[in-house]
């Protein structure tokens, strides 16, 4: 398994540059703010559909939930883009037992209050022009390998340009309180729910 690694330095220099380039490429990113419990961890869920994704949910932790940036991404993202391991990242390295090893450590993150763990559900790059967003099987190996002691965060991000030369980010969020008997069915109905709200409210600016 691939873990993240610790240089401060790199951390910094990288998180100030985040915020800089979010600032020149967009002519603005928006968010709602949230009620949530500081003495629990986060399982933020995701759409995934452009290069920018993980970027704007370090720059949204770093605003609004001010926890320490976990991230589940490729093996091929991670050896690819050799700073991501300086960001929180992490990785199967391999297919089969590693894939459940990886999911494991997530979930043991998720036991730890100062944690937050990014997760694109997808597993994959998609266009924004989808309905729906799947839900890969591994969403609930990660959740039941947890004492479930957590907070999910369903983010919805969409990009528009309206009337703007550069485009504006918009994340749609809901603190989501989880059922008893969860299963991914039921999870990926209640994200879809929010995500199509969002895109339905998003539409209704320029209506």
């Amino acid at each position: 398994m691939y873990r993240s690694r610790k240089s401060p330095i790199i951390f910094q220099f990288f998180s100030w540059y985040i915020a800089y380039i979010i600032k020149k490429d967009f002519s603005s990113y928006t968010y709602n703010r949230l009620q949530l419990k500081e003495d629990e961890a986060i399982l933020l869920l995701s759409n995934h559909f452009s290069w920018w994704d993980g970027f704007l949910m370090f720059q949204l932790n770093k605003l609004v939930f001010k926890k320490e940036f976990h991230v589940l991404v490729t093996d091929e993202d991670y050896r690819k883009q050799w700073f991501l391991k300086y960001l929180g990242a992490f990785a199967a390295d391999t297919k089969g037992k590693d894939v459940v090893e990886t999911l494991i450590y997530a979930g043991q993150l998720l036991d730890q209050p100062q944690n937050l763990v990014l997760l694109f559900p997808q597993g994959k790059l998609y266009t924004s022009y989808i309905n729906s967003i799947s839900f890969e099987r591994g969403v609930m190996q990660l959740i039941n390998a947890s004492k479930k002691k957590f907070q999910i965060v369903f983010s919805a991000t969409l990009i528009d340009y309206f009337d703007k030369r550069k485009p504006k980010a918009e994340s749609h969020l809901l603190s989501w309180e989880a059922e008893e008997y969860m299963s991914l069915q039921l999870l990926k109905r209640e994200y879809n729910k929010h995500y199509n709200n969002a895109v339905s409210k998003q539409s209704k600016e320029v209506a």
